[in-house]
């Protein structure tokens, strides 16, 4: 005869065992969405990441240039000519609007770095400053630290930190700061004599004036 009480209590088991399984709270699962890898410190998926973001710009240059404009001969022909016309000045505008968008984006993204660069150039004129008066005291006639200075001044000068020193050039209130004037003999115009502090400029921006004694006229 078969066993049904057996099976009955076997059903009930797994009934119960599954309704504990119900009953029991879940584990969350927790995702690590951390771009940086915690043990080894090096970016995850860095290639992925990068073609994700994108260049905006050139996404929108692309849908851009893959939309055709209809030609006039179509135009013309189509069914309903003046919604094809309008559709077509639309586009041609579109695209105009875009090329000057993306023409201010580059000159703001150029400005931006050329400000960035100029501030570190600015930061950096007390330090040449210091190796000035060093260099007038004697102190960097040579040595490693006389090689360290010329390397800065190379280094600043592929910026186009330009250096404001010269004597004997007719003053010039844009770059010239002048602290003491002095009868001059045989000049006809207010001249630098001496250069009592170097000025700098970068490019067509003077980032300091030079502090000057100028000769003026007898």
């Amino acid at each position: 005869m078969p066993h049904h009480g057996n099976e009955e209590e076997h059903g009930s088991s797994e009934s119960r065992r599954d309704a504990s399984q119900e009953n029991e709270p879940q584990k969350p699962i927790i995702h690590d969405n951390r771009k940086v890898d915690p043990k080894t410190g090096q970016a995850r998926h860095p290639d992925q990441e990068h073609a994700e973001s994108g260049d905006a710009l050139s996404q929108a240059e692309d849908i851009l240039n893959s939309v055709e404009v209809p030609a006039e001969e179509s135009v013309a022909q189509g069914a309903n000519g003046a919604e094809a016309e309008e559709l077509r000045n639309d586009l041609r505008r579109l695209q105009a609007e875009y090329v000057n968008y993306r023409k201010r984006v580059e000159r703001d993204r150029a400005v931006a770095g050329e400000m960035a660069v100029i501030g570190v150039l600015n930061s950096l004129l007390p330090v040449l400053d210091d190796v000035d008066a060093a260099r007038q005291h004697g102190d960097l006639a040579d040595g490693p630290f006389a090689a360290i200075a010329t390397k800065l001044e190379a280094a600043l000068k592929t910026y186009g930190l330009v250096r404001i020193d010269e004597t004997g050039v007719e003053f010039d209130p844009t770059i010239h700061e002048a602290l003491i004037q002095q009868p001059g003999q045989d000049i006809e115009i207010d001249t630098v004599s001496q250069v009592l502090r170097s000025g700098y400029r970068a490019g067509e921006r003077v980032l300091r004036a030079a502090q000057v004694i100028v000769a003026v006229p007898a």
